[in-house]
């Protein structure tokens, strides 16, 4: 089994299924040619996450995901922090459940983690495609 974690840092959450979602990650990792030697996914407070975005990437906004990339494809390791209030606001502004802007937003990280950009408009269109096609295999 990979060695995927989950944890929280100031948010009551308690993420289910773990290992459905360990090998849920771990197909689509694997479908990229790459494998999980460590992956983390903490899941904090917009707030949180927002102190992290202006320390680390020097940007001044919420946001929904930042990873922290220590891969050396094929071999994927890194750190995905995902802030629960914004995964609770994306799926009401979208109108989706709560679980699949989860599971969007942690494929999200992990697709950075395989080489996956979105900084570009040809970029996102990609993203968006690796998150359809991901979401297609959970559970």
């Amino acid at each position: 089994m990979a060695a995927i974690t989950f944890s929280t840092i100031d948010v009551e959450f308690e993420v289910e299924d773990k290992g459905g979602l360990t090998q849920w990650l771990t197909r689509v990792t694997t479908e990229e040619g790459c494998f999980i030697g460590r992956l983390s996914y903490r899941f904090c407070s917009d707030d949180y996450l927002l102190t992290m975005n202006r320390s680390h990437l020097n940007h001044d906004y919420y946001t929904d995901v930042i990873t922290f990339d220590e891969s050396r494809l094929p071999l994927i390791r890194g750190d995905v922090f995902i802030s629960i209030d914004r995964v609770r606001e994306n799926a009401l502004e979208q109108k989706t459940g709560f679980l699949p802007e989860l599971y969007r937003v942690m494929v999200h990280g992990l697709l950075h983690l395989v080489g996956y950009g979105d900084k570009t408009g040809e970029e996102v269109l990609v993203m968006r495609e690796k998150e359809k096609q991901a979401l297609r295999l959970v559970h």
